[in-house]
């Protein structure tokens, strides 16, 4: 069986977790591909909230198999943090979560380097959630990280020593020292409770699973245009966060990939530092932040808001193959008389054109938009497609004809009971 790849088409917070956790029932396996305690993911049902950070979202189905792959990076802490209050509202995942021995982990040192780093970097700071993150995939890539795998070793504290000693050894390139011996004892807690999981090579495992015919969805963090090469560099992420970033996050070969799930709102929004052609800073960009609730379910950060970015979801939905477009948060436009969509974006030149440029131009770029009329109706109240009022269908039909893409799924509530599947 296939490998179907769900990632985010923005700039993160589309709803992915949302939208795993409907498609999970028909899966054997969801499996996280990369990204680590700066994701938030968050389930609605049975009108209490879940907020998942590394944990895999098909964690509320017992049938399912939840992967943590080789290309996330792990807090110890925050995932003992998170199971427990996992446990705490009786969710048995024992049995059914599986960590990569080759994950990345994350120490109390990189995230005190994160926080230097950020500060360092003064009026051009990136929007860093300082969770560690970068400085994680640096070690990595340098070649001096540690692996999950590394905490069965018994010289596991002697290669954290050495760690944190080179990061004491960069954290006085800016004249300063590493306060981390509170976080320590946390820390070597939430080791030791990592060591009595399921850690295992997952590639393996994953691999074994298609041979027996299982169904596997793989599940991406933050957004398309946050992916270390393709997107606003250098307000980036530090990982591959398109659907290419599933087979080296995995262990899976490109020829298992089958159908790619591009998720969006039905409107923009971007957390932290970078540029944002159709961001709204005026009272309609409030309406829609206190629409939709915008605030980051990681860092708590008001979400920068916009109307929809067609030129950069053209882009995103070519560097992944996108096979279905599930539009999230419908809803949240339910009292505007006009919706805007922006199809083109004009040049210092006077020229126009309908495709992403180069990051570091998207400043001086002007959106060239079209109005549509809105719907004004509840569509929290709808349950079928065939309720949609014929604005929101002419919205949706807009879409597909300019980004030549079916729109399969349009969300119209933050419960797991309202999404609609055309």
């Amino acid at each position: 069986m296939p490998v179907d790849v769900l990632i985010g088409l923005q700039w993160g917070d589309e709803g992915k977790g949302k939208i795993v956790d409907v498609l999970a029932p028909t899966y054997d396996v969801v499996a996280r591909f990369q990204g680590g305690p700066n994701a938030g993911h968050t389930l609605t049902f049975d009108g209490i909230k879940h907020v998942l950070h590394q944990v895999p979202s098909g964690i509320f189905h017992p049938h399912i198999l939840n992967v943590v792959g080789n290309g996330v990076v792990l807090d110890p802490v925050v995932f003992r943090q998170e199971l427990q209050k996992l446990t705490d509202r009786g969710v048995d995942w024992a049995q059914n979560l599986y960590i990569s021995k080759k994950a990345q982990l994350i120490l109390p040192s990189h995230r005190a380097l994160d926080r230097l780093h950020e500060e360092a970097r003064g009026s051009t700071k990136i929007g860093s959630t300082l969770k560690g993150i970068g400085p994680t995939y640096q070690d990595k890539i340098g070649r001096t990280g540690l692996r999950v795998g590394h905490v069965l070793l018994p010289d596991f504290e002697e290669r954290y020593r050495e760690a944190v000693a080179q990061h004491a050894a960069t954290a006085g390139h800016y004249h300063r020292t590493l306060d981390i011996a509170a976080e320590e004892a946390e820390f070597f807690v939430a080791v030791g409770f990592l060591r009595t999981l399921q850690l295992t090579d997952t590639e393996f495992l994953l691999n074994d699973l298609l041979r027996q015919g299982k169904r596997i969805l793989a599940e991406g963090a933050q957004g398309s245009l946050l992916d270390i090469d393709f997107g606003t560099y250098p307000y980036v992420t530090s990982s591959s966060t398109i659907a290419a970033g599933a087979c080296t996050g995995l262990g899976i070969a490109p020829r298992h990939i089958d159908k790619v799930y591009g998720i969006t709102k039905a409107y923009c929004t971007r957390v932290g530092s970078g540029p944002f052609p159709t961001e709204l800073t005026d009272a309609v960009g409030e309406q829609i932040r206190q629409a939709g609730r915008e605030f980051g379910s990681t860092t708590g950060r008001p979400r920068r808001t916009g109307w929809i970015d067609l030129p950069a979801l053209r882009y995103a939905i070519m560097l992944n193959g996108v096979t279905e477009l599930h539009l999230m948060k419908a809803d949240v436009l339910d009292g505007f008389a006009e919706i805007k969509a922006c199809t083109h974006y004009r040049l210092p030149t006077g020229a126009t054109t309908p495709h992403l440029p180069d990051p570091g131009q998207l400043q001086d770029v002007v959106p060239e938009y079209v109005t549509l009329p809105g719907w004004h109706s509840d569509l929290t109240q709808l349950s079928a497609a065939a309720d949609f009022p014929a604005p929101l269908q002419a919205y949706l039909a807009f879409l597909e004809t300019e980004l030549q893409v079916p729109v399969r799924i349009v969300s119209v509530g933050p419960d797991r009971v309202s999404t609609i599947l055309r």
